[in-house]
C-alpha cells in the first residue's frame, strides 16, 4: 500500500517538487522554472508534470502536501511588498527610520541602509502608553481609534502592523487596537506582541513592519494554492516551511509570514541533518546551491546550528547590521548571491565580478533562449562544457551553446582574454566566492572548516562542489540520491515546530517561579495550538524550554537550553552551569560576583515527523555486477590556460552500489550533473550517494 507524500519548493529560479512513496522510499522528482509573477503557475507546471510521469492521481495524495518558499526573502530584498501601514505609540513614528543608530561601518560617510518596508508617510500615531512595568497608563480612546481608522482607509493600505510601546510586557492595548483595525477595515492586522514580544523597540517594530508587509503577498497566494488542490482533487492540508526548520499549517503561516523569510533553505538544512544522522557524519557542511543563491549550513552533532534572530535583505551581504534584524528563529546559515543565474561583469577598476545579481528564472541565463544577454555561471558551465546542453533536465530545456558563446564574448574582449579562459575565470570566482562566505560564516561562529564532509546539492551545487571543497581544504564531498531537489525532499523529514519567545527581564535569582510558569504555560498553549492546527496529536507534542540571559548591565545576551517536558524543571544551579559554560565557550571566560540576568523566556513545541523507508530513486542498480562504463564522453576544461581534455560521461542511473572510478568524470542525471574534478576519486555508497574523495598529494 503506497503512502504518497508530496512536498514543493520554490526556488528564485526553479521551482522543486519531490513524490515520495513513505513506504517503500521511492522517489519522483521533477524541476520546473518559477514563475515570479504568478508563482502558483511554476507550482502547477512542476506537479503536474510530475505526477503524470509518476502515473500517481492527485487524490492518492492524502497526507499533508509540505511547501518551501523564497516569496516572502524575495519581497523584502526586492522591496516588492504590499501596501502596508504602521501603528505605534505618539513619539515613535520615526523608529523604523533611526533604528538602533547603529553604524554598520564607522567610516563610510556614505554609509546607506535599505528602505523601511513601510514608509514613514504609512506610519502612523496614537495617543496610548504602557510603563515597561505593564501598568497601562492611557488606553486609546475610541474617538482616536476612529480618526485612526479613517486616516488608514484613505490611506488605501493592504495591510496594518501595530506595534506600541511596551506591549511585550503587556500587549492589552496593542491588541485592543489591533482587534478593531481588523473589524473596521477588513485588512489583515498583526499585533508585535503577538510576532516578537521581546524586548528593544527596533527589532521587535521592523520584525511586526516587515510581517505586515508580507502578508498581502502571501495570504493570496495560499489562498489560490488550496483552491487548486481541492480543485484537482488532492486529499492532503498545505503545511509551509518555517525558518527554524518545522513546518506549521498555512493558516498559521500566512498570519506570520515573517517566519518563512529562510523557508527554502532552512528545508535544505534539514534535509543535510537526515542524512548526516543517517551517514553518521558528526560534522557536516550543507553546500545548497541554485539557480539564484547559494547557501552553507554547518550540521554539528547531528543538528544544524539555530540563531533567535536573522538578517534580512542586507544592503551589503557581508556587514552585519546593513539589513533588518528580524527576530524569528531560523536556521544558522549565510546566503550568498552565487547560482546558476549569477551575471559576470566588470568591477570599476575593470575586475572580473560574478553575482549578486541574477538572471533569475526570467530571463534566466543567455543559454535559456528567453531573451537573457548577460553572462551568467550557467553560461560559463556549457561554455566549459561541464554541462551537455542537450541533456539539461533530461533534454526538456535544451540549452543553446551558441549564445552562451555569445553572451560571454564582450566579457572577454573587456578582459583580453579567450572566451573559453574567461568563463573559467568566472566558474573560479564564483568558487571562490562561496567558499569564502562559508569561511566567514564559521570563523564568526569560530569554527575550522578544514576537513569536514561537503554535502552538494541544489542544482548547480554538485557542478561546483569539488572546487569549492579544494578552497576549503576539504577532501570528501557526498553527492546525494536527487540532489538538486533536496530541499524539498528536507520539508519531508522536518518536524512540526514551532518556536515562541516573551521578554519578562529579571535576576535569575529573584525569578518568581509562578510568574514564569504562568508565562510558560500561555507558551505552552499556544505551541500547542499551532501544531493541533497542523494535525499533530496532542500525544505527539513536546516542549523545549529556553532564555535569553546575561550578566547584569550588559547589552547582549546569549541562549541556552534548560530542558524538555511539561514544565520547567531546571535548577538556578543548572541554568548558571549552562551559562558559564557557554560563555566561557563564546568569549573564553566568566566574569565572578556579577548576577545573572534572564531577559528572554523560550518554548520550542515540536512533533517529530513520521518515519520513511530509504529515499531511493527511480532506476538506480543495487549491486555492482560490472565495471561502471561510461555512457559517451566529451571535452572539459577545469580551468583557466588549461586544455580541454576528454571526459568520461556516466549517467547516474547505470551506477550501481560499490562500483569506483577516477576524476576526471562527469555524472549526469535529469536534474543536474555532478563534476568530479581532476585528482578525485569516486565510489558509490550503499544508499547510491556519490563520495568523492580527493587523493592525498
Amino acid at each position: 500500500m503506497s503512502d504518497w507524500r508530496l512536498a514543493v519548493d520554490i526556488g528564485g529560479t526553479f521551482t522543486d517538487a519531490v513524490l515520495l512513496d513513505a513506504a517503500t522510499g521511492a522517489v519522483t522528482v521533477n524541476k520546473a522554472l518559477t514563475t515570479p509573477t504568478a508563482p502558483l503557475e511554476g507550482v502547477q507546471t512542476a506537479v503536474g508534470q510530475l505526477l503524470s510521469r509518476a502515473g500517481v492521481a492527485p487524490g492518492e495524495i492524502t497526507a499533508p502536501i509540505v511547501h518551501a518558499t523564497t516569496l516572502i526573502t524575495n519581497a523584502l530584498i526586492e522591496n516588492k511588498t504590499g501596501r502596508a501601514g504602521l501603528v505605534t505609540t505618539t513619539g515613535f513614528g520615526d523608529t523604523l527610520l533611526i533604528r538602533d543608530e547603529h553604524r554598520y561601518d564607522m567610516y563610510d560617510l556614505q554609509i546607506e541602509f535599505p528602505d523601511p518596508p513601510i514608509s514613514r508617510e504609512l506610519t502612523f500615531e496614537i495617543d496610548e502608553r504602557t510603563a515597561a512595568t505593564g501598568e497601562v497608563l492611557a488606553e486609546p480612546t475610541p474617538p482616536a481609534i476612529a480618526a485612526l481608522v479613517g486616516e488608514l482607509a484613505q490611506a488605501r493600505v493592504e495591510s496594518v502592523a501595530v506595534c506600541l510601546l511596551n506591549s511585550y510586557v503587556n500587549p492589552a492595548n496593542e491588541r485592543r487596537l489591533a482587534d478593531e483595525l481588523r473589524r473596521e477595515l477588513g485588512v489583515p492586522v498583526c499585533a508585535s506582541a503577538d510576532i516578537s514580544p521581546q524586548i528593544r523597540e527596533y527589532p521587535r517594530m521592523i520584525t511586526a513592519a516587515c510581517n505586515a508587509a508580507t502578508m498581502p503577498i502571501i495570504g493570496p497566494y495560499l489562498d489560490e494554492l488550496q483552491k487548486w488542490l481541492s480543485a484537482e482533487g488532492f486529499g492532503g492540508s498545505v503545511l509551509m516551511m518555517l525558518s527554524n526548520g518545522g513546518v506549521v499549517s498555512a493558516d498559521d503561516a500566512a498570519a506570520a509570514p515573517i517566519r518563512l523569510v529562510e523557508s527554502g533553505p532552512a528545508a535544505g538544512a534539514l534535509a543535510a541533518r537526515w542524512f548526516a544522522n543517517r551517514m553518521g557524519e558528526d560534522r557536516l557542511l550543507a553546500f545548497d546551491m541554485g539557480g539564484t543563491t547559494a547557501k552553507a549550513t554547518l550540521v554539528e552533532d547531528g543538528e544544524p546550528a539555530l540563531t533567535t534572530t536573522f538578517e534580512v535583505a542586507r544592503r551589503y551581504r557581508f556587514k552585519k547590521g546593513s539589513g533588518f534584524p528580524v527576530s524569528v528563529p531560523s536556521v544558522d546559515l549565510v546566503e550568498i548571491g552565487a547560482g546558476g543565474g549569477s551575471l559576470a561583469h566588470l568591477d570599476q577598476f575593470g575586475l572580473l565580478k560574478v553575482g549578486p545579481e541574477s538572471s533569475g528564472a526570467d530571463p534566466g541565463p543567455a543559454c535559456y533562449g528567453q531573451g537573457g544577454e548577460q553572462p551568467a555561471v550557467t553560461d560559463a558551465d556549457v561554455v566549459l562544457g561541464l554541462l551537455d546542453p542537450d541533456a539539461f533536465l533530461g533534454g526538456d530545456m535544451p540549452l543553446d551553446a551558441g549564445l552562451a558563446q555569445s553572451a560571454i564574448e564582450p566579457l572577454a574582449d573587456g578582459l583580453g582574454l579567450s572566451v573559453t579562459d574567461t568563463a573559467a575565470g568566472m566558474y573560479e570566482v564564483v568558487s571562490q566566492n562561496m567558499a569564502a562566505a562559508a569561511r566567514m560564516h564559521a570563523v564568526e561562529r569560530g569554527v575550522d572548516l578544514r576537513g569536514v564532509t561537503v554535502l552538494a546539492f541544489g542544482g548547480a551545487g554538485p557542478p561546483h562542489a569539488c572546487r569549492v571543497a579544494e578552497l576549503l581544504d576539504s577532501d570528501r564531498v557526498v553527492f546525494p540520491v536527487n540532489a538538486s531537489v533536496l530541499s524539498a525532499f528536507g520539508t519531508l523529514v522536518s518536524p512540526v515546530r514551532i518556536d515562541l519567545a516573551r521578554s519578562m527581564p529579571v535576576k535569575l535569582a529573584e525569578v518568581d517561579p509562578a510568574e514564569r510558569d504562568g508565562l510558560l504555560d500561555e507558551l505552552r498553549e499556544e505551541g500547542r495550538r499551532v501544531l493541533l492546527s497542523a494535525g499533530v496529536p496532542e500525544s505527539d507534542i513536546g516542549f523545549r524550554y529556553g532564555i535569553d540571559a546575561r550578566y547584569t548591565g550588559q547589552g547582549n545576551e546569549i541562549t541556552i537550553w534548560a530542558g524538555v517536558g511539561d514544565a520547567w524543571e531546571a535548577s538556578d544551579d543548572e541554568i548558571v552551569g549552562a551559562f558559564e559554560a557557554e560563555y566561557r565557550r563564546i568569549y573564553g571566560m566568566t566574569i565572578d560576583d556579577v548576577a545573572i540576568e534572564v531577559v528572554t523566556w523560550r518554548l520550542s513545541a515540536r512533533a517529530d515527523p513520521a518515519e520513511i523507508a530509504e529515499a531511493g530513486a527511480e532506476g538506480l542498480q543495487t549491486t555492482a555486477e560490472r565495471a561502471p562504463q561510461p555512457a559517451s564522453s566529451r571535452k572539459a576544461v577545469f580551468g583557466r590556460e588549461q586544455d580541454a581534455v576528454e571526459v568520461p560521461v556516466y549517467r547516474r542511473a547505470d551506477l550501481a552500489v560499490g562500483m569506483s572510478f577516477p576524476g576526471p568524470a562527469l555524472v549526469e542525471e535529469r536534474e543536474t550533473t555532478s563534476i568530479i574534478r581532476p585528482g578525485w576519486n569516486v565510489t558509490v555508497a550503499d544508499d547510491a550517494s556519490l563520495i568523492a574523495v580527493l587523493e592525498e598529494k
